[in-house]
């Protein structure tokens, strides 16, 4: 089943094509139901759920009736529903929408450059990374986002999903925890490197610049509707949810400029274990 943030998505979508096929604006749809552009903003990028109530008057507005407002109207049922992860205080809520959305995903593409990606991720080099970055957490905090982080690992099992990751070798060589978590965490992944459905490459350090390149983002894309597409920005304390059709596309063609000067995925997995090889205890 679909998670509740990717109802509010379809939601959102099938609103905005409603709106824009009446030849409604976002402020006209606002005046209907009384409160701001931004309310309207924010439903339809899938950011908020609805009142039904509301719902009912913008499906007048756009004339939209029968199956179609059925539809959305279960959609926006499912969307007020609690995720799975509401209940955990130590995932913040901006982070709540980025695990629907990366279960949800049909394919996952990340370019990350100084750590290693959350979903490769070793529970040693968790807890390390954890304790370096939180040393005043309490035990239980720590080991609730362990055990989220492991558990999100879990779309790496996940048919007709593909993962796809760009490290640059800052990733492979940032220390870590100790040198054996660091080797561990090394051949953790080049063994992940090996399944069908996830391709990892590695942006060396003597690879052609890509000036653009300059912070890590996690593109997410839903089965074969383009128009669904996100593009995650993560900073210290909130993140960015990113799904303007021509800012993805840019993004877009950043990942496919990282690609062409990045080793291919056998000559990067030898180079994961020859970085790991390179760690003594």
């Amino acid at each position: 089943m679909e998670s509740p943030t990717i109802q509010r998505r379809r939601l959102g979508l099938a609103l905005k094509r409603a709106r824009e096929a009446a030849g409604k604006t976002q402020d006209e749809a606002a005046k209907a139901i009384d409160s701001a552009a931004s309310k309207i903003s924010r439903l339809e990028m899938g950011q908020s759920g609805i009142k039904l109530t509301d719902l009912g008057i913008l499906l007048e507005l756009y004339g939209v009736a029968g199956d179609d407002a059925e539809s959305m109207k279960q959609l926006a049922r499912a969307g007020r529903q609690r995720g799975r992860w509401s209940g955990v205080r130590s995932i913040p809520d901006w982070f709540r929408r980025y695990i629907d959305l990366e279960t949800d995903a049909s394919e996952i593409k990340w370019y990350q450059h100084e750590v290693i990606p959350g979903i490769f991720q070793t529970e040693a080099y968790i807890r390390a990374m954890l304790l370096s970055g939180q040393p005043r957490a309490a035990d239980d905090e720590i080991e609730k986002v362990i055990e989220v982080r492991l558990e999100r690992q879990k779309v790496l099992d996940q048919r007709r999903k593909t993962v796809s990751a760009i490290l640059s070798e800052s990733a492979l060589r940032r220390m870590v925890g100790d040198e054996r978590v660091m080797r561990d965490q090394l051949r953790h992944l080049a063994e992940i490197a090996q399944s069908p459905r996830v391709a990892i490459q590695v942006l060396p350090f003597n690879a052609k610049s890509v000036g653009d390149a300059w912070a890590h983002f996690i593109l997410l894309r839903f089965a074969d509707d383009a128009t669904s597409d996100v593009v995650y920005l993560d900073g210290y304390a909130d993140a960015d949810y990113i799904d303007r059709p021509e800012t993805v596309r840019a993004y877009a063609q950043l990942w496919d400029r990282l690609q062409a000067v990045a080793l291919g995925p056998v000559e990067s997995r030898n180079l994961i274990l020859k970085v790991a090889e390179e760690r003594k205890d």
